[in-house]
C-alpha cells in the first residue's frame, strides 16, 4: 500500500486525492443574491447534512486565491440562499453554472433555468429542481485562508410529489440524484445492497 503525507504534497496534489477517493460527492446546487438583488447559482459537491435536530446542511466553498467565491460572499452577507439536489434531469444545466462570470452577471439566465419564489427566504429557487431547501446561515466559518465553511438551517423544504411517498419517505428512483467523482465525471445511483444493521 502506498503512503503519503499531506504536509509533503501540494494543494494540488491534496486537491486530486480528496475528489479522487471520497466518491460519490452529493451535489448542492445553491442560489444566493447580491447586494444588487442578482441571483447566483453554483454547485457544490463538498455538501453534506449536518443535523436532523435543527435540520441543517453543510456546504464548503473554496476560495479563489484569498478571495471568497461570489456564493460565500451572498451568503455571508445575505444570510439567506436555497439549495437543490442535482438531479439526472437538470445537472446538463446545472454544469453549465459552473462557469465563471462576473457578480453582475447571472448564471441562472445563462443555463436557461427558471427562478421559484421561496416561501420563507428572500433569496428564490430553481424550478428544474425536484428538490429544494430554503435556508438561513447558522454558522460561517473560515478555515485557513482557502475556504468558507456555511452551515445552513433549512427553514422550508419543497419537493416533487413523484419523489415524497407516504410516511414522509424519499423515492430516490424518482429523484434520480447525481452524484460527483473526479474531473468532469458524474455518477447515478447504480445497484442498491442492502445490509441490516445490528441490533
Amino acid at each position: 500500500m502506498l503512503s503519503f503525507n499531506p504536509k509533503d504534497r501540494t494543494e494540488r496534489d491534496n486537491y486530486k486525492m480528496l475528489i479522487g477517493t471520497v466518491i460519490p460527492r452529493p451535489i448542492a446546487f445553491v442560489t444566493s443574491k447580491n447586494t444588487d438583488g442578482v441571483i447566483n447559482g453554483a454547485p457544490f459537491s463538498y455538501f453534506n447534512i449536518v443535523s436532523s435536530n435543527p435540520p441543517m446542511l453543510s456546504v464548503s466553498i473554496q476560495k479563489k486565491g484569498k478571495s471568497p467565491k461570489d456564493t460565500a460572499r451572498n451568503i455571508k452577507t445575505n444570510k439567506e440562499f436555497v439549495v437543490h439536489i442535482v438531479d439526472q434531469d437538470n445537472v446538463e444545466k446545472i454544469n453549465e453554472t459552473a462557469a465563471s462570470l462576473t457578480p453582475e452577471e447571472s448564471e441562472i439566465e445563462k443555463a436557461g433555468l427558471t427562478l421559484a419564489p421561496s416561501t420563507v427566504v428572500s433569496v428564490p429557487g430553481v424550478n428544474e429542481s425536484k428538490v429544494r431547501f430554503e435556508c438561513t446561515l447558522e454558522h460561517s466559518i473560515e478555515i485557513g485562508e482557502g475556504t468558507d465553511l456555511l452551515i445552513g438551517r433549512i427553514v422550508q423544504y419543497h419537493l416533487d410529489e413523484e419523489v415524497y411517498e407516504e410516511g414522509g419517505y424519499i423515492n430516490y428512483d424518482h429523484l434520480g440524484a447525481v452524484s460527483r467523482l473526479a474531473g468532469h465525471d458524474y455518477a447515478s445511483i447504480g445497484k442498491v445492497q442492502t445490509i441490516q444493521r445490528p441490533k
